[in-house]
């Protein structure tokens, strides 16, 4: 299992952008995909996006398409999500996860480990 803590959370006005990173420890890094997810209050959590274990392919949730971009640097052991134009919308506890799935997986139930998320808060 790999231990996964996320930064880069906060306050932003709507039409703002934030960096999310989650930080993996442990020398298997590259060995997951990795996975953003988000849970707004009263709501269940939802897949975000996905990056495969050399970064070369990513899914995203047709809401985000455009505004968000996955990426990782195996190198630091770190995955990021740039968050563009944000919505009030957007708004929600978001947590990284990763996979030892081969092929592309946008269920939580198929993500193994877990951070302990970081709120994004996007005023109107």
């Amino acid at each position: 299992q790999v231990q996964l803590v996320e930064s880069g959370g906060g306050l932003v006005q709507a039409g703002g952008s934030l960096r999310l990173s989650c930080a993996a420890s442990g020398r298997t890094f590259s060995s997951y995909a990795m996975g953003w997810f988000r849970q707004a209050p009263g709501k269940e959590r939802e897949f975000v996006a996905t990056i495969s274990r050399k970064g070369g392919s990513t899914y995203y949730t047709d809401s985000v398409k455009g505004r968000f971009t996955i990426s990782r640097d195996n190198a630091k052991n770190t995955v990021y999500l740039q968050m563009n134009s944000l919505k009030s919308e957007d708004t929600a506890v978001y947590y990284c996860a990763a996979t030892r799935a081969s092929v592309v997986v946008t269920s939580s139930a198929d993500f193994s480990s877990w951070g302990q998320g970081t709120q994004v808060t996007v005023s109107s």
